[in-house]
């Protein structure tokens, strides 16, 4: 599939609201294609929103988006989403990959229509791209969070879409399995050359893989390099909390504070 060479998503003026509730506003902002972005803030600051006038869910209260050249829309094929992982039923008797299927016909599950040969292809290739291949004809409910969150992944690739989407896919994680799920998306971005908006409550799993931070919070919107962003006095003014950003000898960088964020609900 070509890839388009202009940004991925520009945003002019742009204001998110809900009736006459009003989220944030005046955010200006360019991600370019192939960029790989974290999304920072505070619980209930808006980055979900920011999501949803990306997928076309919700309209601009002001301002305007573009996303891959065009108004967003809803249902576009080109823009992969994964929601925030919610607890899956241990007794679903879906198998992962029917759950996979469903990112090319969740429109018609259960139906037979089209290339059904060529979808088994896009799953059997959605599948082995997140390395998911020893459990995907399992109950989808028996997995692990690792495993279920692999598998949203590949729903979301079964699409074969230029940009990913992603709402929280690290949290309920362990740290070992945020750092493997955030190094695999990273991979994946690399070898599609896909987009990624990734919102996150740790930033330290994703640091030494973003290109840049894009934060909400405060009701407005600002993007820029992790070592413009990643700053004491930055994360600490951004969430009202004290929040210390320390290097170790290598230079690696680490944030401390954030443990008391909720990882669960957002606007």
């Amino acid at each position: 599939m070509a890839r388009s060479i202009s940004p991925a998503v520009v945003a002019d003026g742009l204001a998110a609201a809900y009736g006459d509730q009003l989220i944030w506003r005046n955010a200006t902002f360019t991600v370019n294609t192939g960029e790989f972005v974290a999304v920072l803030g505070p619980n209930g600051s808006g980055k979900s929103t920011l999501l949803r006038l990306v997928l076309g869910l919700l309209p601009p209260a002001a301002g305007s988006i573009e996303v891959l050249g065009t108004r967003p829309h809803r249902g576009n094929a080109q823009v992969g989403y994964v929601p925030q992982r919610r607890n899956i039923d241990r007794d679903l008797p879906v198998r992962g990959r029917d759950f996979v299927h469903l990112g090319i016909d969740g429109d018609r599950w259960g139906v037979a229509l089209g290339n059904t040969a060529n979808d088994h292809e896009r799953v059997d290739q959605a599948i082995r791209s997140v390395e998911a291949q020893a459990y995907a004809d399992r109950p989808i409910g028996r997995l692990s969070g690792g495993e279920q969150q692999r598998l949203l992944l590949a729903q979301a690739l079964a699409g074969r879409p230029q940009m990913l989407l992603l709402d929280e896919p690290l949290a309920s994680l362990d740290l070992r399995n945020q750092i493997v799920i955030a190094e695999l998306v990273a991979k994946l971005a690399r070898a599609n050359g896909l987009t990624v908006l990734l919102i996150a409550h740790d930033i330290n799993p994703l640091l030494p893989i973003v290109d840049r931070v894009l934060y909400v919070a405060h009701g407005g919107v600002a993007i820029g390099k992790p070592a413009e962003v990643i700053t004491t006095e930055q994360l600490s003014r951004l969430y009202d909390a004290p929040v210390e950003v320390l290097h170790d000898s290598h230079g690696h960088m680490f944030v401390v504070g954030l443990e008391a964020e909720s990882a669960h609900h957002d606007a």
